[in-house]
């Protein structure tokens, strides 16, 4: 009979990783899985934890994009947790050979691909122009809807996982990750791998943290075109509206939560190697403190950054016009201990990786006054980082879903 926080057996065939300057996290094995359920999600995390008194007292995984949708939280066998990288560079050890300078590690010199957009970035303009008629009419009361499309790669091998994730993690300006997740296909390792500039949620003691962002423009490799992204971002009405959206539903949502509660740096702006966001950092302490960090994801997901608001009609617009499930893509990757403290991203940029099939996400968020051709745009841009990783070069994606 199975405890009642597990269900069925899982083997992670690769570890769990949370990567940045400021933390890592890295767990191996799994003891058991946090069982789905009508209980609390936490709840239930204290089930499975209580009936593996022997292992690391915390859980790791990812919680998917729909609130309704199972989780995937599970209890490792092994972990390691360090201020530096040094526990991610043991558990994912660079190859022993060395490759040709021409030679992407992700990729090889031999390597072929074909992609193929779902949907095209021609029918994803028209999803946009129809969100925005929605949103002039004021269906339902929508202010925002965030949008996304995909892009299925196929290669004629198996990509190699740990050498994309070692490859985002370049990144200091990110978070990158991987998250294992059960096989479909019997030696089929599945992961959910990506590169987060976004904090959903941090819960240390009763200090509570989250930096959402929300508003964001290409980089240039020119300096002088980078900053101009950069100062046209930050005076943009629409994307300064857009990002008020999203910081304004996390106070609220946080506030019943708080004893304090603030902004105190205001809005600005922040950036990856490939993006310039808008981003507010987000302070409070809690006034009860056995709230876990589990719990305030639960609550704070999906934020307007991912959705859009109000929540409920946002979500209903979404799985109207976008026709794809997302699962963990938009959802929320991180840990929590049996003290409820933890940590946990917005899961955006990433992709789900199985055998020889990779499947990328990109969204963007539409206001009133957004432009179809310009939020296409900005979902090619956030591809950038993961095809780079993955080694897929300009000329494996058709021109007309990168335009």
């Amino acid at each position: 009979m199975r405890d009642a926080g597990e269900q069925a057996a899982f083997a992670p065939a690769l570890p769990f990783a949370l990567v940045s300057d400021r933390e890592t996290v890295v767990g191996k094995g799994s003891l058991g899985v946090v069982a789905p359920g009508t209980a609390p999600l936490e709840a239930r995390v204290r089930a499975l934890l209580a009936a593996r008194p022997e292992g690391p007292r915390l859980v790791l995984g990812a919680l998917p994009f729909d609130a309704g949708a199972p989780a995937h939280l599970f209890q490792p066998a092994e972990v390691a947790r360090s201020g530096s990288r040094a526990c991610f560079a043991a558990a994912f050890p660079p190859p022993a050979l060395v490759r040709p300078a021409s030679a992407h590690p992700a990729s090889g010199a031999a390597r072929r691909w074909t992609a193929h957009a779902e949907p095209s970035l021609a029918a994803y303009r028209a999803a946009v122009a129809e969100a925005l008629r929605r949103l002039e009419r004021g269906d339902e009361g929508l202010r925002k809807v965030v949008l996304s499309r995909s892009l299925r790669l196929a290669c004629d091998r198996p990509i190699e996982t740990s050498h994309v994730l070692r490859a985002l993690a370049e990144d200091p300006l990110v978070t990158a990750y991987c998250v294992p997740l059960p096989e479909r296909e019997r030696g089929h390792a599945r992961a959910l791998v990506g590169a987060t500039p976004e904090l959903l949620v941090s819960r240390q003691g009763t200090q509570v943290l989250s930096r959402p962002l929300a508003g964001s423009a290409r980089r240039s490799p020119d300096a002088g075109e980078d900053r101009a992204a950069a100062e046209a971002l930050s005076a943009s009405d629409k994307d300064r509206r857009e990002h008020r959206e999203v910081v304004t539903a996390i106070l609220d949502q946080l506030a019943p939560y708080c004893a304090e509660l603030g902004t105190p740096e205001g809005t600005g702006l922040t950036s990856t190697a490939t993006m310039w966001h808008l981003g507010t950092r987000i302070v409070g302490r809690l006034r009860d403190p056995s709230v876990s960090s589990v719990e305030l994801a639960t609550r704070l997901h999906p934020t307007p950054a991912v959705c859009g608001t109000p929540r409920e009609a946002a979500a209903k617009l979404i799985a109207e016009l976008e026709g794809y499930d997302r699962g963990f893509y938009a959802g929320a990757v991180g840990w929590c201990d049996e003290a409820g403290d933890g940590a946990w991203h917005v899961a955006i940029r990433c992709a789900e990786i199985e055998g020889g099939q990779a499947r990328l996400y990109a969204g963007a968020g539409i206001v009133p006054g957004s432009d179809p051709v310009a939020e296409g745009e900005e979902t090619s841009a956030k591809f950038a980082a993961l095809l780079r990783a993955l080694g897929v070069g300009e000329e494996d994606v058709p021109a007309e879903d990168m335009e």
